[in-house]
């Protein structure tokens, strides 16, 4: 009786053997887990001079290098994977990503969903125009057409002056798609960063573009972000901003891409 039982046996430990191994196994282009050290990092990749593709399609840029020498200086291993800005949310609430740098300013409701690091770079919003319009000052959009990357807190910024709802704001998926359509009329002006609405008219003087930098726009802090709750996680990074200003890693990269501003 035993002997006629022992095949049976064998193969239910098999198959809970198989079972196991299955559940051992992980997507590439999942978040890391326990027993995995390396961390993938979203980053919008349509973001220069903070992250963009080269011929490669390896994503360089401002947070880009930072990020690395952050880990680098934390001791962790980190993939950085290009994700749009829209779709970074949800991606870090769901597990697809386990740390995100892309601009991302630090504010009140951002801090209900995940946890920021200290800041690593301060920002402000900027107008873009052609150079023959009028607009003075951020009031001056009110009646005209308004172009934003979407989730952002220039989004934001055109929200509170027109309206939530108003159809005066065209958002788009990224900023080159915002800056395309105010150079086709689609838009009047463009709401951005300024590093990257510097970068863009630094690069492209021939599209007659202005930059109007009104003091109503707040100062804003980019922070790193990881799950809520993830404290862990959240210490080594802090530890490695501390590690790269103390040592002057963070200069460096800052003076790389923004030489004419002040940190």
């Amino acid at each position: 009786m035993k002997q006629r039982y022992l095949p049976a046996l064998t193969l239910a430990l098999m198959c809970s053997l198989a079972v196991l191994a299955g559940c051992g196994k992980k997507d590439s282009n999942s978040a890391a887990t326990a027993g995995n050290t390396e961390y993938v990092v979203g980053a919008d990749g349509a973001y220069a001079p903070f992250a963009s593709e080269n011929e490669k399609k390896e994503l360089v840029g401002f947070d880009v290098e930072i990020m690395k020498a952050v880990a680098d200086k934390a001791g962790i291993k980190i993939r950085i994977v290009n994700t749009p800005f829209d779709g970074l949310f949800n991606a870090l609430a769901q597990g697809d990503r386990d740390i995100l740098i892309s601009t991302i300013t630090i504010n009140d409701q951002r801090r209900q969903t995940m946890d920021f690091s200290e800041p690593y770079f301060v920002a402000k919003q900027l107008i873009v125009l052609p150079s023959n319009s009028k607009v003075a000052k951020f009031e001056d959009l009110k009646s005209l057409k308004i172009g934003v990357q979407s989730a952002t807190t220039a989004d934001e910024a055109a929200q509170n002056l027109v309206g939530k709802n108003s159809p005066s704001v065209k958002r788009f998926e990224s900023m080159p798609l915002a800056f395309q359509e105010l150079e086709g009329g689609g838009v009047d002006a463009v709401i951005g960063d300024n590093g990257v609405v510097t970068n863009f008219v630094k690069n492209n003087p021939g599209k007659n573009f202005r930059i109007v930098n009104d003091p109503a726009f707040p100062k804003e802090y980019y922070g790193i972000a990881v799950k809520k709750g993830n404290a862990d996680l959240l210490a080594k990074l802090n530890h490695g901003l501390e590690q790269i200003k103390a040592d002057g890693s963070q200069d460096r990269i800052y003076k790389k891409y923004f030489a004419d501003e002040k940190l």
